[in-house]
């Protein structure tokens, strides 16, 4: 277990910048998860602290030790692909006990180890198997046992999951998570799934073009985003955004005119907007509901989707190109085409400027 601290952690290949630099800190036992789109640098970043890219600049630190010019096999690292990487001529056991058997250890020493590890892993009944013989969830029980049995200071996990389908990768976050518990190492996990970030992590760190935007806990992050881009990452169907104008600023929240001249309020501080200024209006799904009247959006209804436990209703605004999204009673009927209005509570409301940063809300956290 060991506190991993990056400072100002930048990264070129050539004259292209993956990294701007990235400022950092783990502590012992923490699970950290890195998330954000396609090319955002969180895998570089992942390989970065792995040692199997160079740090261009900044400084690394694993358990207090600069390891920038570390080796990975120096770093008290272990790392879990997401392809398996298992050696298809060997057993389950082999591959498991691999490493440390390069380390020096001999049978005896590693049997007791390697057994333990597959117990808890519940794998103990596949060590004569061959990686051929296996599902893909008990393959990837194999590679994080192999990580494991290492007893590294971090485990860095690299999309474990996204080869498995979805049953298979409800029952391995549940594994990982229990894994955590037990183990109380430290983790770091690569993954472009929201869902992964918001059921396992301690923090989530949400990466864009090379840098943070933010970081905090899942709940911190869901209902206090720091900037349009955080909050239409997480959440799913994501954030509903909808262009408009500041009409007037009080006390108890900001009005705000969308397109249509329709009118709402939002539960948040107004301190430096003025009346005119560009804005956005955000609305989590969950928080919209079919009313006749109140603080309202005006929309077309365009198709709604039955989900078993629930129905999302897709919508036009007018004068707005977005789709907008709520999440409705299971038994909700509305016909394509049908007009609606969306009512919502002003605490439930998020407001953005022009240049995507929040307005702080009245009511953090509301529910």
């Amino acid at each position: 277990m060991a506190a991993v601290n990056l400072r100002n952690v930048q990264k070129r290949f050539g004259d292209v910048t993956t990294l701007h630099g990235i400022d950092l800190d783990i502590a012992e036992g923490e699970f950290v998860v890195f998330v954000g789109p396609s090319g955002c640098g969180k895998s570089t970043l992942l390989r970065t602290i792995a040692g199997l890219e160079d740090i261009t600049d900044g400084e690394l630190k694993i358990d207090g030790i600069r390891v920038n010019e570390l080796p990975p096999v120096k770093r008290g690292i272990s790392m879990v692909f997401q392809s398996y990487a298992l050696y298809p001529h060997m057993s389950v056991f082999d591959n498991m006990a691999f490493g440390l058997k390069l380390a020096g250890m001999n049978k005896v020493e590693y049997t007791p180890h390697v057994m333990r590890v597959a117990k808890v892993l519940q794998i103990e009944h596949l060590l004569e198997r061959k990686p051929a013989a296996l599902s893909g969830g008990q393959r990837q029980r194999v590679a994080i046992g192999r990580a494991i049995v290492q007893k590294p200071k971090v485990f860095l996990f690299d999309e474990p999951l996204s080869n498995l389908d979805a049953a298979l990768r409800v029952q391995m976050r549940i594994e990982i998570a229990r894994l955590h518990r037990e183990l109380g190492a430290t983790m770091i996990y690569v993954t472009h799934d929201q869902v992964e970030a918001m059921t396992l992590a301690d923090r989530i760190v949400v990466l864009r073009a090379g840098r943070i935007e933010q970081v905090g806990s899942p709940i911190e992050l869901y209902h206090e985003p720091a900037n349009l881009f955080v909050a239409g990452f997480l959440g799913s169907p994501s954030m509903n955004c909808v262009q408009g104008k500041v009409a007037a600023i009080e006390s108890i929240g900001v009005e705000i005119e969308l397109p249509g001249k329709q009118k709402v309020r939002v539960a948040v501080d107004g301190k430096g907007a003025k009346v005119g200024d560009q804005v956005t209006l955000g609305v989590r799904p969950e928080h919209l509901h079919l009313v006749q009247e109140g603080n309202a959006i005006a929309a077309t209804a365009l198709a709604l989707e039955h989900l078993g436990d629930a129905s999302v209703l897709y919508l036009q605004a007018p004068g707005s190109d977005e789709t907008l999204s709520a999440r409705l009673p299971a038994l909700t009927r509305i016909a394509d085409g049908q007009k609606c209005l969306l009512g919502f509570k002003p605490e439930h409301g998020y407001l953005f400027r022009a240049d995507g940063s929040a307005f702080r809300r009245l009511n953090p956290l509301a529910e």
